[in-house]
């Protein structure tokens, strides 16, 4: 219970943490630069240039608007994901707005747009990651899956191009140009952050002396191993092939000792973003072998 209280807890402030990194890039390197950028912040952007709406009240009124249409449409479990987002956001974001030496940092466009793109990129890595969304502009994507079966990713850039249009018409050539960079480098550090995890290596093992392996990776390395049975191509003879997951500092010592024991054996090493289970994101649980049998 303790233990469910603490990751609940630890979400939470990850999705403060992540809303007020986004908050800061766009109140240090996007409004101060007068760059233009996709999602709520750039719809925002449009608004106050057409309607002299401030951003930080447009974000607030949108995002409340879409929170209210996302538990509609998409139930109340999402709603309460997003809530913190939807609303925490628009606040810190004004709240950096007032603080008129955010905005001296730089006045180099480029550095702006790159160190923007970057943090905007983290931002919304770690929220998703923390299981929850950014809101406002998120919602509209996931309501058209949801109704009418449009893929979600075509979506989000479509109204991010949208979004960029109505910019454009009052934008100079540099801007549009670095709005289109900052789009491209925060989207692209967004997909690294939700891909980065605890790397580990997997390993496949063809060997005759597969039983032989097998028990030095579990006595030796102290890991685990699944077989799988397959045939050879040629032959087509059955051949188990063994496979485990492990660090990338074992792989050396793995390496060794498959061939002390088999020199001839067939490898196959292959990097993998996260594991989870025993051993890696649970504590490992060890059974006797003679009472489970």
């Amino acid at each position: 219970m303790n233990e469910s209280v603490s990751k609940k807890a630890w979400n939470i402030l990850t999705i403060l943490a992540g809303n007020a990194i986004y908050a800061f890039g766009v109140a240090v390197f996007i409004l101060p630069n007068d760059l233009i950028t996709g999602g709520t912040t750039g719809l925002g952007i449009a608004f106050e240039h057409y309607f002299d709406i401030p951003i930080s009240a447009f974000v607030f009124c949108f995002n409340a608007v879409m929170f209210l249409l996302g538990a509609v449409v998409l139930g109340k479990m999402f709603a309460l994901t997003t809530l913190i987002s939807s609303f925490f956001y628009p606040i810190i974001l004004g709240v950096f707005e007032n603080i008129p030496q955010l905005g001296q940092i730089t006045n180099d466009r480029m550095l702006s747009t790159i160190s923007g793109g970057l943090m905007i990129g983290f931002a919304i890595g770690i929220v998703i990651r923390a299981g929850a969304s950014t809101g406002g502009m998120d919602i509209p994507p996931l309501v058209l899956n949801k109704k009418f079966g449009l893929p979600v990713s075509v979506m989000l850039y479509v109204f991010d191009f949208t979004i960029l249009i109505l910019q454009m018409l009052f934008s100079d050539k540099e801007q549009i140009i670095y709005g289109i960079l900052l789009v491209l480098i925060y989207t692209v550090v967004l997909d690294k952050v939700l891909l980065t995890g605890h790397a580990q290596t997997q390993v496949k093992i063809v060997s005759k002396k597969h039983k032989e392996i097998n028990q030095m990776i579990v006595q030796k390395l102290d890991r685990g191993s699944t077989l799988l049975y397959g045939e050879t191509g040629y032959l087509h003879v059955d051949q188990p092939v063994i496979m485990t997951v492990i660090s990338n500092r074992e792989l050396s010592k793995l390496n060794q000792e498959v061939n002390k024991i088999d020199p001839e054996a067939f490898m196959i090493i292959s990097r993998v973003n996260e594991v989870k289970g025993h051993g890696f994101s649970s504590n490992k649980i060890y059974r006797n072998r003679k009472a489970s049998a």
